[in-house]
């Protein structure tokens, strides 16, 4: 495991009162650490169990700084982040629903408030630190649907790769950040009103489970499968993304009528 993850280390996960920073909250206690879990105040988060529960909106700087204060004066300083927050009501590119806004607060400017709150006490401490962003493929392919999540995912990763490579480049600094990317995962974020978890996608454990493998490693991308796409589908469809600035295609050309057999031959090849 990884060396921050230690029985007696202060964890924070925010958006821990469900899905998977709830699995997360839950694996890290059931391993010793002092876990604190920030979520928005509401039944959820009065239902936390075995970890330390903080009411905050990741979205608010003041209120994130409160929870730092809170967090610190209840458990001890964190060693271990797990920046996890985030909504998904849906958007369309003109805004007629109002959700933008609010989706970019919470799902980018959470992340970076959190991450710039509690990452210089942590570099400097010389203690072996770890700081988990939550992203998305979402974030990487950008596919049409839901441009919000989109952008502010895309956003997640650009920060969490600038974040690593300042913590790296700090002297004495044994904290480090990976950017965790899951795949389809059935949470009540994704559930869309189904009771039932659809077959290609992952419960929380599994995802948590391949999270928890891969900080053995060195990886900084955690591009996590489900049960309908492997990592070879992944990283395809990854590098036509990325090939459509290359090749000058149309942007989003995955979804373009003139390349759609073009990209199907692609993923055969």
């Amino acid at each position: 495991m990884h060396p921050a993850i230690q029985s007696g280390a202060v964890a924070l996960v925010t958006g821990g009162a469900s899905g998977i920073g709830a699995e997360i909250a839950r694996r890290l206690t059931a391993m010793g650490l002092k876990v604190a879990v920030a979520d928005l105040p509401g039944p959820a988060l009065d239902a936390v169990s075995g970890a330390q529960a903080f009411a905050a909106d990741v979205s608010d700087p003041a209120q994130v700084a409160a929870l730092k204060q809170q967090v610190e004066a209840r458990l001890g300083p964190v060693q271990v982040l797990f920046n996890n927050a985030g909504i998904q009501p849906g958007s369309d590119i003109f805004d007629s629903a109002g959700t933008w806004q609010r989706v970019i607060d919470v799902n980018l400017g959470g992340i970076v408030h959190v991450a710039q709150a509690f990452g210089p006490d942590m570099a400097a401490s010389g203690k072996p630190g770890l700081i988990v962003n939550t992203g998305s493929k979402q974030g990487i392919t950008t596919p049409p649907g839901d441009p919000a999540y989109n952008v502010a995912k895309a956003g997640v990763k650009a920060f969490t790769e600038a974040l690593q490579h300042a913590l790296r480049g700090m002297e004495g600094c044994q904290t480090e950040a990976r950017l965790f990317i899951p795949g389809w995962v059935y949470t009540p974020l994704t559930s869309r009103g189904r009771t039932e978890k659809p077959a290609g996608a992952w419960t929380p454990a599994q995802v948590v489970d391949f999270l928890l493998a891969a900080l053995d490693q060195p990886d900084f991308y955690i591009l996590c499968p489900d049960n309908d796409v492997d990592r070879a589908t992944d990283a395809k469809r990854i590098l036509w993304a990325a090939q459509d600035i290359t090749e000058n295609r149309p942007p989003l050309s995955r979804w373009h009528p003139d390349f759609a057999d073009p990209f199907a031959d692609w993923l055969k090849s």
